[in-house]
């Protein structure tokens, strides 16, 4: 899933490129028509409030797994630093607009009835993260599973195609595994290595972390090689994990801390090191994980925004992902954010607490 787009949005014919970049996941991900009609549809909406009450943004759109695991789902994104929402209830309600006479107000009501999963968070004067995924089937195996508690976001260096990182989630039993993967260096050479190491997870979730970086190292030998972080979550012993081989990180909040946790120097599938430290941490209702890799600055600040914090996955990781860049310090190289959490979404489109 290393295909990626990405569309900033500052004027009017960028909504085009918003429904292009739709249409294209749609059709990669195999989608029926009508499954493609409403991925236009959102992205055309998300796109066009960017527009019209942020003063433009960025439109992600990525390709990921559906919570029963089955086919691929596209999840689209929009990101701004705009004046934020005031009243959410309102704003996904029909006719609800704060744009020029003529608005029909329909957009963020329109994409919550046409989206699989909407979520949405925004604050005054912070802007407003949106994540709309669109499953193979319209209420289907998906809308009967319940939400995993893993979501992520990627973007490409140069808003290039193909994305050299992965990221991806699997379940063993009662164990939940996280895998963040950094191929090393860009484009498809890159992609090849992070999609290896995707394809051994589904084969090996239930290994311990450690021992499945080590299997990812046998895997990734006919590649370039990546930085691997690995996260498992034991609900039984209410613990996570953690191991991690590369430039590549990860950070655990538990209370009101967070535990940051490094990875070891190597590549898996090219030089592994002889021990890999393994970092145990408890897992309760209120922690969260955060894995990365190295696009993401080294400096980025930790969301505390409780209101945040309780959002679904995906939503966090777009909003750190936000809030690490600006247009005056773009992504250097190919990035991703992936967040873990306890299931324990608060609405149906986790708009706020």
């Amino acid at each position: 899933m290393s295909r990626v787009w990405e569309v900033p949005v500052h004027d009017s014919t960028r909504v085009r490129d918003a429904r292009i970049a739709a249409r294209e996941a749609c059709a990669a991900a195999g989608f029926a028509p009508a499954r493609t009609a409403a991925g236009e549809l959102v992205a055309t909406e998300l796109a066009t409030n960017l527009l019209k009450h942020a003063g433009g943004g960025l439109m992600v759109v990525n390709l990921v797994r559906p919570p029963d695991g089955a086919g691929t789902a596209v999840q689209l994104f929009s990101l701004d630093h705009g004046p934020g929402i005031a009243d959410v209830d309102a704003a996904l309600g029909d006719g609800y607009s704060t744009a020029a006479a003529g608005s029909l107000g329909a957009g963020l009501g329109s994409c919550l009835r046409r989206a699989d999963a909407f979520r949405l968070y925004s604050r005054p004067g912070r802007g407003t993260v949106t994540a709309a995924r669109i499953d193979p089937e319209p209420g289907g195996r998906g809308a009967a599973t319940a939400e995993p508690p893993a979501g992520g976001i990627t973007v490409a260096l140069g808003q290039a195609g193909q994305c050299g990182d992965a990221w991806a989630w699997a379940r063993s039993g009662r164990l939940l595994t996280l895998l963040l993967a950094d191929g090393l260096g860009h484009g498809p050479k890159a992609a090849h290595a992070s999609a290896a190491a995707v394809a051994e997870l589904d084969r090996a979730a239930g290994l311990p972390p450690a021992e499945l970086l080590r299997r990812l190292h046998t895997a990734l030998r006919p590649t370039r090689g990546a930085a691997v972080v690995v996260a498992q979550v034991d609900p039984d012993r209410a613990e996570i994990a953690l191991a991690g081989v590369g430039n590549a990180g990860a950070r655990v909040r538990t209370g009101d801390s967070w535990t940051s946790c490094l990875s070891h120097p190597g590549i898996v599938g090219a030089y592994f090191p002889a021990h890999v430290p393994v970092h145990r941490l408890p897992w309760r209702r209120d922690s969260l994980l955060v894995a990365h890799s190295d696009g993401l600055p080294s400096r980025w600040t930790p969301p505390e925004d409780p209101s945040l914090l309780a959002h679904d996955p995906s939503v966090v990781a777009a909003a750190i992902l936000r809030d690490a860049g600006s247009p005056a310090r773009p992504v250097r190289d190919d990035t991703s954010v992936a967040v873990l959490a306890p299931d324990r979404r608060t609405s149906p489109y986790d708009s706020r607490l």
